[in-house]
């Protein structure tokens, strides 16, 4: 039992928050003239789908962290890697966390509780260590002895370098600018949207017992992520659209590898897929 008496006061993290300040200055390098092609904006697009769509939502979060679908470790592993690739942090701290915040969402132990504020469940969480860190090894136990998914935890610093070093080859300073920079950027910040403007603006179709909401410009940022009152209404669900209007591109991903037979046991919210 953690009692928030015993937790410690968070404090400032000076990597996280010097990182993100260089990556948005880096991030305006697209200004220039030179840095831009429309060759290199098709590679930032496409590599924000398969690292934000497959890897985040798909990989890191329906898949490791609610374990709403399974598929064959290999393509779990290749999901695993994507999400790496979208460069927001260790696998294990991001399935840890967000665990956590299903398990107190909105109270005091949530890392980023929209109760403290829109700028705190936005960023400013991730640029402290807060009060929950000692519980991510409880928290991802599952998870912890997957070898690939230590390899991918320990080295996404270096495979975020090599992926920089291999666009910069192909397409010099365009393709890295656009391919990295700013496509961190921008699914940096759908993600943190998830967190801030999903539990502060748009509507509440279900009257879950937090400030979850669903938001449709974030669910177009994040393939799906921005229903996010109906995820918390159905944790466990790979499904997160309930009404038609609310399209949910990752379920249709998962819809057709449950068709080719890549993916079993898909958990939804009526329990029919």
């Amino acid at each position: 039992m953690v009692t928030t008496a015993a937790l410690p006061s968070p404090r400032l993290r000076w990597s996280v928050t010097v990182s993100t300040i260089i990556l948005h200055l880096l991030a305006l390098l697209a200004l220039l003239p030179s840095n831009f092609s429309w060759t290199a904006v098709g590679v930032a697009v496409s590599l924000h789908a398969i690292t934000q769509g497959l890897g985040i939502s798909l990989g890191f979060h329906r898949l490791a962290s609610h374990r709403s679908l399974r598929v064959p470790l290999w393509l779990e592993h290749i999901f695993i890697l994507l999400g790496t690739l979208a460069f927001q942090g260790g696998v294990y701290g991001w399935v840890g966390y967000h665990r956590l915040h299903h398990m107190h969402t909105d109270q005091e132990l949530d890392p980023h509780s929209a109760s403290k504020g829109f700028w705190w469940s936005h960023i400013n969480w991730l640029m402290h260590t807060v009060p929950t860190h000692s519980l991510l090894p409880r928290m991802t136990k599952d998870i912890r002895d997957d070898k690939f998914y230590q390899f991918c935890h320990n080295q996404y610093i270096g495979l975020q370098v090599a992926l920089a070093l291999g666009l910069f080859l192909l397409g010099g300073m365009p393709f890295l600018v656009w391919g990295v920079f700013v496509r961190l950027l921008v699914s940096f910040h759908g993600t943190c949207f998830v967190n801030s403007a999903c539990h502060q603006f748009g509507y509440r179709p279900t009257n879950t017992d937090d400030m979850s909401t669903n938001c449709w410009w974030v669910a177009v940022l994040t393939y799906g992520e921005g229903w996010h009152n109906n995820h918390h209404a159905c944790q466990s669900s790979a499904c997160f659209q309930k009404n038609w209007w609310e399209i949910d591109p990752v379920w249709g991903v998962i819809r057709v590898l449950k068709a080719v037979g890549l993916a079993e046991k898909v958990k939804t919210a009526s329990a029919k897929a």
